[in-house]
């Protein structure tokens, strides 16, 4: 499905020459100044000129600045009726926000994020990735920081269902995973910026000993992808007290439970048993619902 024109103009970010750059930041600052303003007041304001704006505009496949203003006015409107649906007049979070606000306001970019991503997913390359995991000999999966938590995720899903898979927040142990794979094997990376070095240093590695690599990020430009035979891409935002933060990591879910579903799909009669095993073996460690009082 085609991106939202302001997802395209920040995945875009990394190829952009530095006056356009601009352009695109400014935009990203606050897309109204589109509808507000003619090419020639957005030339001025973001200190550059008509013929850049127009090849910036260009350069995310418009023709030219009015059809693109026409694509932002449109976005403009399907998140303001997002807004009008969790009660917000703005999605921002400012210092003085109530607690209920805080919340609408969160559960709005977290919405948003998955509906993105989801609008914005190549089926085609999400089942690429699927029948590379499901015929996979192993899986690794990358990521430090907020990312190394959907990695934990996707590596534990991947492993309760019979696949064999692993994955380190420790990037001398990922390293040395990566330096053991082989032609057959899958490696993925994920990385909301897709400028993390570690996790692209391990994701290269695996790929130069021959296993197919995969990356998850939010930039379909960023570094990370030119050592990825497969891309899959996250929409999310970052906004104010670093939401990104929160709102990517809820879009890597989003598509980590899209991948897990359609593997257990294509291994259908091969799951129940392994799911069954699992949960039996940790059964043990739960406590009754039903508490004494004492």
């Amino acid at each position: 499905m085609a991106l939202d024109v302001l997802s395209t103009v920040r995945q875009a970010l990394p190829r952009l020459s530095s006056s356009e750059a601009r352009v695109a930041e400014a935009i990203i600052s606050d897309p109204t100044i589109v509808v507000d303003l003619t090419i020639t007041d957005l030339a001025q304001r973001c200190g550059t000129s008509l013929s850049t704006v127009a090849r910036f505009c260009q350069t995310l496949g418009y023709t030219g600045y009015r059809e693109f203003r026409m694509e932002v006015a449109s976005a403009l409107s399907r998140e303001a009726a997002e807004r009008d649906r969790f009660g917000l007049a703005d999605s921002d979070i400012s210092p003085d926000d109530s607690g209920a606000e805080v919340i609408a306001k969160i559960a709005f970019h977290e919405v948003l994020a998955i509906e993105q991503t989801a609008q914005g997913l190549d089926v085609a390359v999400l089942d690429q990735v699927v029948d590379a995991i499901s015929a996979a000999g192993h899986v690794d999966v990358y990521g430090f920081g907020a990312s190394g938590l959907t990695a934990q995720d996707l590596q534990q899903k991947l492993a309760r269902i019979g696949i064999s898979a692993f994955c380190s927040v420790d990037v001398h142990l990922a390293l040395v995973s990566a330096a053991l794979r082989g032609t057959g094997d899958v490696a993925i990376g994920i990385s909301h910026s897709g400028l993390t070095s570690e996790t692209i240093h391990a994701l290269s590695t695996a790929r130069d000993a021959g296993a197919t690599t995969v990356a998850l990020t939010n930039s379909a430009e960023s570094p990370i992808t030119e050592v990825a035979d497969i891309v899959l891409t996250t929409q999310a935002r970052e906004s104010t007290y670093r939401m990104g933060a929160m709102s990517s990591r809820i879009a890597q879910l989003a598509v980590v439970d899209f991948l897990f579903v359609r593997v257990a799909q294509g291994r259908h009669d091969q799951v129940a048993d392994p799911l069954r095993r699992t949960f039996e073996v940790t059964a043990k460690h739960r406590v009754n619902g039903r508490r004494r009082r004492d």
